[in-house]
């Protein structure tokens, strides 16, 4: 099948990140064992997910990783000139949920899979296609504990998230957490009977300020824009009426840490202050509910070194958007990001890819045979 079939093919599936993403790994599996792959499909503890990992080669000797998610964020804005899971193509553009950010990707590793079959490669390719990528990376650790038993410790591993082709040494890492405070509800004109939930929230949030601020002073890492690791409190919700004290609030905090930094120590004062809050007397919920480390990145990295010579563009040094690459390089596989479309068509209405960018990308993929054959 031609790399564009497959694509409409993967578009037409609504694998929307959270959801059972069955129909989209039946469809892919059957593809991968037609032509020859040997295909091992792992259930994510959810039961309704999973995670692919697919071979062409001998699996006991070190090979080259291709990585990629299957899910996608939902596609309800208005702005959606069409229907966002059926191909639409306009031009040299290919528009659909996912074709970008990163089904673009899958089709172009899919379709360069006879070709890989072809040759007697002394070296494996393996594709890794992984599920709830945009909830925070939640599928692919799965996968990552299952490798050893399912082929010899890869060389390195591709991470095909839009970058234009070009190969992305790091990204920051992240930790996200929802927090709830349950306190005593009762009637606005006796707080003394009653604690309100809001008002202690607001001293955990007025913690994540200052922390957030300490941040901007802490360890620098030029690479990033910006330069710091940063946290912000992004959602926050409490309450039923004025004249009523609020028994619950919660809140959503995340920070995104530059490399060498645990992003989840970040959450420490914040946590501190929540067990404060715990001793007056508060009920306290602290859920980790996505959490992945920075990519340090290694330009010296023989991955590395083969991706920017069949990408033909120089390394970036770093992007701001996380990735499961870092996932990769902590399990002691050496990563690199680089993959076709631009980043900033990802999550957005009429997302789309172009023919060139999937060619491109079949190329740069298709050229990793003479490493494999070596």
């Amino acid at each position: 099948m031609q790399t564009e079939e497959i694509l409409e093919r993967l578009i037409g599936f609504p694998s929307v990140v959270g959801q059972s993403n069955r129909t989209i790994a039946d469809w892919i599996c059957a593809y991968l064992d037609e032509i020859g792959a040997e295909v091992t499909r792992l259930t994510g503890p959810e039961g309704d997910r999973e995670n692919i990992f697919a071979s062409i080669g001998p699996r006991d000797m070190p090979g080259i990783v291709l990585s990629g998610h299957m899910d996608v964020v939902p596609a309800d804005e208005v702005e959606w000139q069409s229907n966002p899971f059926v191909l639409r193509r306009d031009g040299d553009n290919l528009v659909g949920r996912g074709s970008c950010d990163m089904k673009g990707f899958l089709a172009c590793a899919l379709s360069a899979v006879p070709d890989f079959s072809a040759c007697k490669l002394t070296r494996p390719i393996h594709l890794a296609f992984s599920y709830d990528e945009e909830a925070g990376c939640r599928g692919v650790p799965h996968m990552i504990a299952r490798l050893p038993d399912l082929c010899a410790p890869p060389t390195g591993c591709i991470i095909g998230e839009p970058t234009g082709l070009q190969p992305v040494l790091a990204h920051k890492g992240k930790a996200a957490v929802k927090i709830a405070v349950r306190g005593q509800s009762g009637h606005s004109s006796r707080p003394d009977l009653g604690k309100n939930a809001i008002h202690a929230m607001a001293k955990i949030i007025t913690k994540a300020v200052e922390q957030a601020q300490d941040l901007e002073h802490g360890a620098q890492d030029c690479r990033f824009a910006p330069p710091f690791s940063t946290l912000q409190a992004g959602v926050i919700r409490g309450g039923s009426a004025i004249n009523i004290i609020p028994e619950l609030c919660t809140a959503e905090i995340e920070v995104r840490a530059i490399s060498g930094v645990n992003p989840e120590s970040l959450l420490s004062p914040i946590r501190d202050e929540a067990e404060t809050l715990r001793k007056a007397g508060f009920e306290i919920d602290w859920d980790i509910i996505s959490s992945y480390p920075a990519l340090s990145g290694n330009e010296a990295a023989e991955i590395v070194k083969i991706t920017t010579g069949l990408a033909g563009k120089s390394p970036a040094q770093a992007v701001s958007f996380g990735t499961e690459a870092g996932l990769f390089e902590q399990a002691g596989m050496p990563a690199v990001i680089c993959g076709p479309g631009d980043i900033s068509r990802a999550h957005r209405p009429n997302e789309y890819i172009t023919t060139g960018e999937l060619a491109a990308c079949r190329d740069m993929i298709r050229g990793l045979i003479p490493h494999l054959c070596q």
